[in-house]
């Protein structure tokens, strides 16, 4: 089991600063929907608050998203299939709780 030190600094709402051992990132967004950009990429995370779900999308920096990636016609521009998923697997609980 490793240790984990990590620092995370509020520079004004919406935006933080995350300092560890491994590197500094930063963090942008509100609750349920995040933006980190660090050292090896960046992550993309919506979720619903309070329930514990969430989905998260990592691309390393230098990498094209999407699932058909590796296609030489592939649209570089196309939204992923699992952000969409998401997004409507959020929408449907929102309206079910409401």
């Amino acid at each position: 089991m490793g240790l984990r030190i990590r620092r995370t600094i509020k520079v004004f709402p919406g935006l933080t600063l995350n300092l560890s051992k491994s590197g500094v990132s930063a963090s942008v967004g509100v609750r349920g929907a995040r933006v980190t950009v660090g050292k090896t990429g960046i992550r993309k995370t919506v979720g619903i608050p309070g329930t514990g779900l969430s989905y998260t999308d990592y691309q390393r920096h230098g990498e094209t998203s999407g699932a058909g990636s590796h296609l030489g016609d592939a649209d570089p521009h196309a939204i992923p299939f699992g952000a969409i998923v998401a997004v409507a697997f959020v929408l449907l609980v929102l309206y079910l709780v409401r």
